[in-house]
């Protein structure tokens, strides 16, 4: 029972990193290689967490937060592809 709780609040990392981009959509262009960054971040730093025998009773909750960062970055940077969501991207596009 514990291990689907632990899938649904992965699952719920989606609409939240839509949320998100959704509320950042002026920033989604500027700040991708952020996003892209701290997605792969986190994803690195969930690696040797995995195997730290010290952090036997946190292990679960660090990974688990760690993977919900890196996928509401991911849906940052899928949606920052798309020209008709970002806010403001021709008029950026058009002074520089």
């Amino acid at each position: 029972m514990q291990n689907l709780l632990y899938v649904l609040i992965l699952i719920l990392a989606f609409p939240v990193g839509y949320l998100l981009a959704w509320l950042a959509r002026d920033e989604l262009v500027t700040w991708k290689k952020w996003y892209i960054l701290l997605a792969v971040v986190s994803v690195i730093a969930a690696i040797p967490v995995a195997f730290l025998q010290s952090l036997s009773l946190i292990k679960l909750p660090v990974i688990l937060t760690l993977f919900f960062i890196a996928i509401i970055s991911l849906m940052a940077v899928w949606k920052s592809h798309d020209k008709k969501w970002t806010k403001g991207y021709e008029i950026k596009e058009k002074f520089r």
